[in-house]
């Protein structure tokens, strides 16, 4: 199964999704963390890079039978399709999962108060995400609201929206 993430920074979604992979013991990838890899190798990272290894890294593991957790903030229209058409093209059940933080208040909060847990990954500041192109989803998806909500009830709900598939 390949569980497709997306969400603005500081939303809560990698919080959920390494949460996910070590209870479920599935593959982790995060965009993030191949991206700052990249960067300390030396590579220019721009435009789909980053995604391009995500795409391959998945599917090799879904040939292997494993679930695939995929962070990434997923944007656009284009990123959705990609992953969708990973799993199609392997014929592997896939569900897309956006994760929000409804209160502006508090989504800021998080970003103006996070630190870094990628060394040497500059994170996005407020202006950044406000202003970052973030297109509406164009298919039925579980939408996880993580306002005022703790790690545990946010859990809990995945769990409860993923049980009902």
């Amino acid at each position: 199964m390949l569980y497709i993430f997306g969400g603005l920074p500081g939303s809560g979604k990698s919080t959920l999704c390494r949460a996910l992979a070590q209870e479920w013991r599935a593959t982790y990838l995060r965009v993030d963390v191949i991206e700052q890899a990249m960067r300390g190798a030396g590579v220019w990272v721009d435009g789909p890079a980053g995604y391009l290894v995500c795409y391959a890294v998945a599917s090799q593991n879904l040939c292997l039978g494993l679930d695939v957790i995929a962070d990434t903030v997923n944007p656009i229209y284009e990123t959705r399709e990609a992953w969708r058409n990973v799993a199609i093209s392997l014929a592997v059940p896939f569900v897309e999962i956006e994760v929000v933080c409804s209160d502006k208040s508090e989504h800021r909060l998080r970003i103006t108060s996070r630190g870094a847990d990628i060394p040497g990954l500059v994170l996005p500041t407020w202006e950044e995400v406000e202003d970052r192109r973030y297109d509406a989803w164009d298919r039925d998806h579980i939408v996880l609201d993580t306002a005022h909500r703790t790690v545990e009830e946010s859990m809990r709900t995945l769990r409860g929206e993923l049980s009902a598939l």
